[in-house]
């Protein structure tokens, strides 16, 4: 192989140019980087800025916001500390990253155990080319097929999870559904950037411009001490612009690869799905009913006792708590829809079981503060039963568990790996270094400009601090007195922190789950970063748009 005369290196080291024409040979200048690569020399980078940026912190107090105790900086408080050098932390760093994010890579595993075992029986295969063919039957409408059914099938999934992000912040549960969505959406003729697109970019879209999110909008609000959930009215209209072209633009992606396939950044890496996703010529195989009437038994059993235990479920939606009898409800849909699919087939039980696990799940989390922990519970305890369902043994059920945690572990290891940029930052101690310095040199730019740079620092902070509550923790004491200083609404700094905290973490390589839902969708980082770059940088853009009219505007809570 022959150097093309551009692959002149302009060094005049002998020693650097030659190892460089090495790396060319071999071909190692050309190949994109591997996630985990990219990861540790991300690790490295941030190691080195703390040899770069002083060290520095804030005093924090403990505070309680909206009945929960959050620690937050005194305003003022700032002082200058010893230089925390890192340098073989670079490598412990994993392991300090692997602690941290234990609770998501155990939801992953869990999670990737279960869904094995609910593949191996054939049920999402069937539902996939059961709902296909009800789709075929919809398009004989003139109407229908004039609007696009599979348009209106992606715009409705899409507007649910955004809600889910708007009302309560979804989030981590995201990661479960990418397993569900990624096989549909390439049944359906498109990518697995769909299937993501259809559940985490929806549910981050309705996490940036939520409007009774607990998580951001509740502690950011509470933070500023003023009214909570006020400025609701604004606060929807963001939420529908900035799905309005979020939609737009994820629709058109998709007719352009229904249209082409090959086209997609990740059609190579979507081979794995399409070599598991041929529904076509699926036929529902007879299984014996009589261990999945047995499941239904026990399940039925379970649900009636939490069900006289906890007759009663607060839903809280913003300011408001409803007070309905949820489990109840759900536990008698449960049995008489588990009945009936089952006398069809234990396919279509197993369906209803995953649906209901789903059902309990929004329930759960609306209505009694579940998170991680009982996620991860609720699924693992679904795939069990779906193996008992589709009569495994026990040993088989453990080994198809084992073969899911296996086939998902990199997905599981890339999330600690991640959090290792974080760990470096922190023990570095200059997040609030950066954070303090940024802060001062922006008073002077009158409300436009400071605003703007206000936008810019949420938007880039939100990559070293991931955490909604934790960055509004941080930053919300600071910009508020901010605010106050250049004359703005201490509303708009809420705004501001909502939009700046959401849009990024489609792309931040900091976020667990970001990285979980490529885990387990199989999309290589740098090709998701290729296609989620622009998607977000348009959103951001409107982000920005739409924080000037509170600022120029009469707005009803600002």
């Amino acid at each position: 192989m022959q150097l093309p005369p551009q692959a002149v290196f302009p060094f005049h080291s002998s020693h650097l140019n030659c190892y460089l024409r090495f790396l060319y040979l071999s071909g190692m200048l050309k190949k994109v980087p591997h996630t985990y690569v990219i990861i540790f020399f991300l690790i490295v980078f941030c190691a080195l800025l703390t040899w770069i940026i002083p060290g520095g912190e804030f005093e924090r107090e403990s505070v309680v916001v909206n009945g929960v105790e959050r620690s937050v900086i005194e305003t003022g408080s700032f002082h200058k500390t010893d230089s925390q050098l890192q340098t073989w932390q670079v490598f412990s760093s994993f392991f300090d990253g692997f602690l941290s994010t234990s609770n998501i890579i155990a939801l992953i595993l869990l999670i990737g155990g279960s869904f094995w075992i609910l593949n191996d029986s054939k049920a999402i295969d069937i539902g996939i080319y059961t709902f296909l063919k009800r789709l075929k039957r919809l398009e004989r409408s003139k109407v229908l097929a004039f609007v696009g059914v599979h348009n209106i099938v992606l715009v409705s999934i899409m507007t649910i999870f955004s809600l889910f992000g708007a009302i309560f912040g979804m989030s981590e549960e995201t990661i479960a559904f990418t397993i569900i969505f990624v096989p549909l959406a390439i049944s359906m003729g498109y990518d697995s950037i769909v299937g993501v697109s259809l559940c985490f970019i929806a549910a981050a879209m309705g996490f940036a411009g939520a409007f009774l999110n607990p998580f951001t909008v509740g502690v950011a609000q509470g933070l500023s001490h003023i009214p909570l959930f006020s400025g609701l009215e604004y606060r929807i209209l963001m939420w529908v612009v900035i799905n309005f072209f979020g939609f737009a633009f994820i629709l058109r992606y998709a007719a352009k690869i229904k249209k082409a396939p090959t086209k997609s950044v990740v059609y190579e890496d979507d081979a794995y799905w399409r070599s598991r996703n041929e529904t076509a010529a699926v036929k529902i195989e007879k299984i014996k009913p009589t261990a999945a009437w047995f499941a239904l038994s026990i399940i039925s059993v379970a649900l009636i006792v939490f069900s006289i235990t906890i007759p009663q479920s607060s839903i809280t939606i913003g300011n408001n708590v409803f007070s309905i009898p949820a489990i109840p409800v759900a536990t008698v849909l449960f049995i008489v829809m588990g009945a009936l699919t089952l006398r069809k087939s234990v396919q279509y039980f197993i369906l209803t079981l995953l649906t209901f696990t789903i059902v309990f799940l929004v329930i759960g989390v609306m209505g009694h503060g579940w998170y991680i922990k009982e996620i991860a519970t609720i699924f693992f305890a679904m795939g069990v039963f779906a193996g008992m369902a589709a009569n495994k043994s026990p040993n088989t059920i453990t080994k198809l568990f084992l073969d899911g945690a296996k086939d998902i572990l990199p997905a599981a290891m890339i999330v600690g790996l991640a959090r290792g940029i974080v760990v470096i930052l922190e023990d570095g101690q200059i997040i609030d270094t950066i954070l303090f310095y940024v802060s001062n040199s922006m008073q002077n730019f009158g409300e436009v400009g400071t605003v703007g740079i206000m936008y810019l620092i949420q938007t880039m902070l939100n990559v070293f601090i991931p955490s909604g509550s934790g960055q509004a923790a941080l930053t919300i004491p600071i910009m508020s007195q901010i605010s106050d200083l250049i004359g703005i609404s201490r509303q708009t700094t809420v705004v501001i922190f909502q939009l700046g905290d959401g849009f990024t973490n489609m792309i931040t390589p900091t976020s667990g789950v970001l990285i979980g839902v490529l885990g387990v969708a199989r999309i290589p980082y740098e090709k998701w970063f290729k296609w989620a770059a622009k998607f977000t940088l348009m959103l951001i853009i409107i982000g920005f748009l739409l924080i000037l009219p509170t600022v120029f505007m009469e707005l009803n809570g600002f």
